[in-house]
């Protein structure tokens, strides 16, 4: 008799992409460049995925594109939340590469 496959969950997903985008950082020593790599590679995934559920992609574009922006914004919002409440405990700096790919956010 063979086990019954186990499917992952979301977030066990995620962690995988998340050990992936650590080990990235760690090998380009770069975190914003992985980040910016990273939100591409899901912008066009969703793009694909949303190409996939929708008959009519070009009718459908706002829709789809209002519906993954507030998925990620309440994500973000959520895990930003937790980093407020739990900081990491930052690793020593290394100097970073400058990359004019990636863009600073800083507040006003």
């Amino acid at each position: 008799m063979s086990e019954p496959k186990t499917e992952l969950t979301m977030y066990q997903i995620a962690d995988q992409f998340i050990a992936l985008a650590n080990q990235l950082s760690q090998q380009e020593n770069d975190i914003g460049k992985v980040g910016t790599a990273m939100r591409f590679a899901s912008a066009r995934f969703n793009a694909f995925e949303a190409s996939l559920k929708s008959s009519d992609l070009a009718a459908e574009k706002d829709h789809a594109l209002a519906w993954f922006s507030d998925e990620y914004k309440a994500m973000l919002k959520e895990n930003l939340e937790d980093h407020i409440a739990n900081p990491p405990v930052a690793a020593p700096k290394k100097e970073q590469v400058s990359d004019d790919s990636v863009q600073m956010f800083k507040a006003d």
